[in-house]
């Protein structure tokens, strides 16, 4: 990684932290609508006052969770790279814990605003229909388990585009100029004492 959290102040850690997580989370409501208005239509009939579904054996239900995990995957794909793409070195662990609840924080978002979306019509028609009506349901998941589908991939982006990338090298702290005390301009020099007489490399003088 690009360098240790010790180098971050406190407040520098957990600014970069909170600013992480509330910009990740933003576009969850966003992503919801996308999902409600994307999922394939689940038919219930109604069972004394009950809505069953019409298909139980049917793929909807499963299409609807599918379509929020590819959705919550490219979202958290994208956030992973701008995190990566926006950071400084030494502040990984505080983006990939931004990343991380911020990613939790938008799913749940994406999750609770999709199924809001047409919710009051489809419970006005279910306490109006008869036995035997059908009615279209709302977006809703049964895997609750895809809710990580936004935060993993955000944290795996971002750790990928590390190992591959590695922008600076270990040992550099990423200022411009020279590099550490033994280094100069970012090249490191074998700064060993030559014995006495003779220079490093071996010569007699």
């Amino acid at each position: 990684m690009r360098g240790p959290t010790g180098r971050l102040s406190a407040m520098r850690f957990l600014v970069t932290w909170a600013v992480t997580a509330a910009i990740v989370t933003l576009p969850g409501p966003l992503v919801g609508v996308l999902w409600a208005k994307t999922i394939p239509e689940v038919t219930y009939v109604i069972v004394q006052g009950e809505p069953l579904l019409a298909e139980p054996e049917g793929q909807g239900p499963i299409g609807i969770d599918a379509r929020f995990a590819l959705i919550a995957l490219v979202a958290g794909l994208l956030c992973g790279v701008a995190a990566y793409a926006a950071g400084r070195r030494g502040d990984d662990i505080a983006l990939l814990l931004g990343l991380a609840v911020g990613g939790g924080a938008a799913a749940f978002l994406a999750w609770k605003t999709g199924h809001l979306i047409g919710l009051g019509e489809f419970q006005d028609a279910v306490r109006s229909a008869r036995d035997g009506t059908t009615v279209t349901g709302v977006a809703d998941l049964r895997a609750k388990g895809v809710l990580v589908f936004w935060a993993l991939p955000a944290v795996a982006a971002y750790g990928v585009l590390e190992l591959v990338l590695r922008r600076l090298p270990a040992g550099d702290r990423g200022d411009a100029g020279a590099g550490e005390a033994d280094e100069i301009g970012g090249e490191e020099l074998d700064l060993q004492s030559a014995p006495a007489g003779r220079d490093i490399d071996g010569r007699e003088r």
